[in-house]
């Protein structure tokens, strides 16, 4: 969506992404619209990001947690703001983003499917009464849980493992000064700003939502020396 400048709370992103989304934005026209090229092709921004947290509980406690995701997802997602679509979906506002009175402000649904065989998924949904202006976003993600051996550590038991998963596609149709840039140049540029957001936002998400979940059961948090949430996989790598 795109908008003239408010003063408004906006999720909290270090600098060099900032820079980097501003750099773009900075020479668009406040006109902005009529400067996408509706009808050119889109580029495309893909990444395909793994990641994990310990619970210290078992399979069926966290299975239980995760199900009741209306007590827990909102809270988890904030500063971003998730309103709810129906019973199992969000509307999700990523942040704001832009300069001189042009910005973008991304918004995707997010359906939250019934665990089938120890997975949560969470795939792309419309949102009602929106439509995005300029970019399409296809959201995969799964979260696996995994108890006993496959889930020990040095941490008491019981325990699981939950593992998660996020292939991502984001189709962007930019303005006419970028599309006179080299394509190469651009996609690289997008796929880099991409997986500095992606990895500033799971690492939060995926601690706050660790957090919530020892907080509410009151259960101590899992001590992790080296906590490792989050690496992106090489298109050698995706299965």
């Amino acid at each position: 969506m795109q908008s003239p400048s408010t003063k408004r709370h906006s999720p909290e992103f270090p600098d060099p992404i900032l820079d980097a989304v501003s750099g773009l934005m900075d020479r668009t026209d406040p006109a902005g619209e009529d400067k996408v090229l509706k009808n050119s092709a889109p580029i495309q921004f893909q990444g395909h990001y793994v990641g994990h947290m310990l619970m210290c509980a078992d399979v069926e406690t966290v299975t239980q947690y995760f199900a009741a995701h209306q007590g827990w997802f909102r809270r988890c997602a904030h500063p971003m703001q998730a309103d709810m679509l129906g019973s199992n979906g969000y509307a999700l506002t990523v942040g704001r983003f832009g300069a001189l009175d042009y910005e973008v402000e991304p918004k995707i649904g997010l359906h939250l499917l019934p665990e089938e065989g120890q997975v949560y998924r969470i795939q792309t949904i419309p949102i009602p009464g929106y439509e995005p202006q300029g970019y399409s976003v296809d959201f995969q993600a799964a979260m696996h849980l995994a108890g006993g051996e496959e889930a020990a550590t040095a941490t008491p038991s019981p325990s699981t493992q939950v593992k998660w998963e996020l292939k991502l596609l984001v189709d962007v149709q930019f303005p006419r000064f970028i599309q006179a840039l080299p394509r190469s140049m651009v996609k690289a540029t997008g796929d880099r700003v991409l997986n500095q957001i992606v990895r500033q936002v799971s690492n939060r998400l995926t601690h706050k939502v660790q957090e919530d979940f020892h907080t509410t059961l009151n259960l101590a948090m899992p001590i992790q020396p080296r906590p490792h949430f989050w690496q992106r996989l090489r298109a050698n790598e995706d299965a």
